[in-house]
């Protein structure tokens, strides 16, 4: 099966500054593709380029078998998008909103009245089709904002950190539906910067400074981290952070709730570090543990020169 998404060396400059630098991937069809990064690291601006709203400064992409300049019409007529803010009308009640976006994509007659009732159905919304959009919660905004997204049956749905300010609750019942739309052959392309939504994608993106950074399945990534990581717990954080910049081998110290992280520079420094833990705080609890995903990416930000700030 043809790829669903490629993107070829792409890249986009505003003036002097380099948003998205030479970015290159490719994503299957029935793919759940994660763009992971910072603010500032280029996941929107990339999104943008892929969903023929922004032109690349230059390189190459094709969503759908389509280039995004030639054929930029086609293209957003063959896939769904989701902005961070939900792209829809406060001002107008959720059958209404439904109706506007059945308008843009031409969806009429059976199929609108079909696909009506099941983004009604998946958003709990069939008691509250006449309620005004604006005060309902911002779960059920958010699950009628991905139903209009694909209310015309895309290929393809692209999803720009769709769950910002969305409690966890609804966060989970949001990406069981992204699962369902996955497991029904639609390709999904998501950035978000939770790291627990993270390791719902079959691979992820990570990017930084415009650049990709790396690009596995979330196990490969947390397996590619080789560095000892010791947790230290019983003592006061911040006193050990500052104790731990003194502490020869220490590479990276980081609060982890009321424990520190600390990952070892080299393998080989681990039971001296672990020595001079020991040393620095008497009867504090440490222990090696394994990576997470979080580990990795704060690893490999700070080691391409940290997140951009600002």
């Amino acid at each position: 099966m043809a790829d669903a998404v490629v993107a070829h060396e792409l890249t986009r400059r505003f003036g002097d500054f380099t948003a998205v630098d030479s970015v290159t991937f490719r994503i299957a069809a029935g793919e759940i593709f994660g763009f992971l990064g910072p603010n500032g690291a280029g996941k929107t601006t990339t999104i943008r380029m892929l969903t023929a709203l922004l032109q690349p400064t230059s390189g190459a992409a094709e969503v759908a078998g389509l280039d995004v300049v030639r054929a930029a019409p086609a293209v957003k007529q063959r896939i769904g998008y989701m902005s961070q803010k939900f792209s829809l009308y406060g001002d107008l009640t959720v059958e209404e909103n439904i109706a506007f976006f059945a308008g843009l994509y031409g969806v009429t007659g059976e199929r609108l009245a079909r696909r009506r009732e099941w983004i009604l159905r998946t958003a709990n919304l069939e008691d509250r089709r006449r309620a005004m959009t604006g005060p309902l919660a911002l779960g059920l905004r958010q699950r009628l904002a991905l139903g209009c997204a694909v209310l015309h049956e895309p290929p393809i749905l692209f999803l720009d950190e769709p769950t910002s300010g969305v409690d966890p609750r609804a966060r989970r019942a949001f990406w069981d539906l992204i699962g369902s739309l996955a497991d029904g052959g639609t390709t999904v392309l998501v950035s978000t910067h939770y790291m627990e939504e993270a390791t719902y994608c079959d691979r992820l993106a990570l990017m930084n400074r415009g650049r990709l950074i790396a690009l596995d399945s979330p196990a490969a990534l947390i397996r590619s981290m080789e560095d000892p990581i010791l947790e230290l717990s019983g003592i006061a954080p911040l006193l050990a952070l500052e104790r731990l910049r003194d502490v020869a081998g220490v590479d990276e110290a980081a609060l982890h709730g009321r424990a520190v992280r600390v990952v070892v520079g080299e393998a080989g420094l681990e039971a001296t570090v672990r020595r001079e833990m020991e040393r620095a705080f008497p009867g504090a609890t440490i222990e090696r543990v394994s990576p997470t995903l979080e580990d990795v990416f704060t690893r490999m930000v700070r080691r391409q020169g940290g997140a951009v700030v600002g």
